[in-house]
């Protein structure tokens, strides 16, 4: 089993072009696999619905259907589709998603059961499949079912993804709470992406760095991290070795990335060297997304500071800037360096702010993007600058720009 936590492709998704078979069985989660099959579609993938008649208990075929577009078939015997049903949806889907997947099912897909659609197509499938567990603790717990999961561990073409800790229906806590939808449609990205990075080391910055003046205020940015998070996990997907040192930010992990939190610059720059080593050789690209503070106060209170006179004076000290000492640290071309520069000008003057950095921090590739375009949005516009010359791109999501940052530094790895 793998245990998971394209040219360039400017419009696209992370799973665009992609079917996933997508089946939902009858636990009380299965709700959450209607906001599993608006990601998917979101993400470019073609979801085709399956559903038990106990699952229909639980979500009405109607709002699988509306979401994805596609009719729902729930039986082996659908005569809307030509021929041997669950032989047609293999066929078709690149991928077979069991969300979520109870523990009756678990035990028939361990012993290679076919009494319904969802195992005999899981049978019939040669691709992926992917399973998200969703019980009661005990049943989780239960010896049977480790038995049945611990089976299914062996095929490599099994990837599960949770169950986790957390609280389930009954309001008990314990392990079997189903994962949550991001995280599976990152794993079915995972599993679908061509893992053209294998072997290659790769640390990603993210988020905002805050900077505090004492317990409950600071100083901070509108970075929402959400570019240099896509970056890492589309840089997951693809196969790469990913540490994601992350700003204080509300985004789950990328699947397959192992994060690091910082607070302020100087706990990014420690991360930074932890990371990369004291040769820097730890890492074959170092992508500097995070919109790391300039200036943090001198000193830091250890408690609130009482409101007092109409001003106030907050006495700043000067952040090292942590992309040009990796660019001057390095030796030779490795590791690769990408580097962002945030303006709120005209086109020239971004660009020609990109080309400075370019050239003053050393750096290989520079993201050049206006504030009002990126900071906060899901969506992003663009420049890519190398001393070759600035490429403007379109519009495009997070995740479709990140996998055309990764295609560049994948020719400046030597792999393109």
């Amino acid at each position: 089993m793998k245990d998971l936590l394209r040219g360039s492709r400017p419009q696209g998704g992370s799973c665009s072009g992609r079917t996933v078979a997508l089946c939902v069985t009858g636990s009380i989660a299965a709700y959450k696999a209607a906001e599993l099959a608006r990601l998917l579609g979101k993400a470019g993938a073609v979801v085709l619905p399956v559903m038990t008649e106990s699952a229909a208990r639980f979500l009405g075929p109607v709002t699988l259907s509306g979401v994805t577009g596609e009719a729902v078939t729930m039986d082996m015997w659908d005569e809307s589709v030509p021929g041997e049903v669950h032989v047609r949806l293999a066929e078709r889907a690149d991928l077979v998603a069991i969300v979520p997947a109870t523990a009756d099912v678990l035990a028939r897909l361990a012993h290679g059961r076919a009494d319904d659609l969802v195992t005999a197509l899981a049978l019939c499938t040669r691709g992926p499949l992917i399973v998200a567990p969703a019980m009661h603790p005990r049943m989780w717990e239960h010896p049977a079912t480790q038995r049945n999961v611990a089976e299914l561990s062996t095929q490599d073409r099994v990837t599960f993804v949770g169950p986790v800790r957390g609280e389930v229906a009954s309001g008990d806590v314990g392990m079997g709470r189903m994962a949550e939808p991001d995280a599976i449609a990152s794993a079915i990205a995972t599993a679908l992406s061509e893992r053209d990075l294998t072997g290659v080391r790769i640390v990603v910055t993210a988020g905002p760095t805050l900077e505090d003046i004492d317990p409950v205020r600071f100083i901070g940015n509108r970075s929402s991290g959400r570019m240099g998070f896509a970056v890492a996990e589309r840089a997951a997907a693809r196969g790469a070795a990913v540490t994601l040192i992350a700003g204080v930010v509300g985004v789950p992990t990328p699947y397959g990335a192992r994060r690091v939190d910082v607070r302020g610059a100087m706990e990014m720059r420690a991360a930074l060297r932890d990371a990369l080593g004291a040769d820097m050789s730890r890492a074959d690209a170092l992508v500097m997304a995070a919109a790391v503070a300039d200036y943090r106060p001198i000193e830091t209170s250890v408690t609130k500071i009482k409101k007092g006179d109409d001003r106030v004076a907050l006495e700043l000290v000067k952040n090292p800037d942590l992309l040009a000492e990796m660019g001057a640290a390095r030796v030779g071309t490795r590791p690769v360096l990408v580097g962002f520069a945030v303006e709120t000008g005209a086109q020239d003057v971004l660009v020609a702010s990109a080309r400075r950095k370019l050239i003053e921090k050393g750096v290989d590739l520079v993201v050049a993007n206006e504030a009002s375009e990126s900071f906060g949005r899901e969506d992003n516009r663009a420049t890519f600058v190398t001393a070759a010359g600035a490429e403007p791109l379109p519009t495009m999501s997070k995740v479709a720009l990140a996998d055309v940052l990764i295609d560049r530094l994948r020719v400046l790895l030597g792999k393109g």
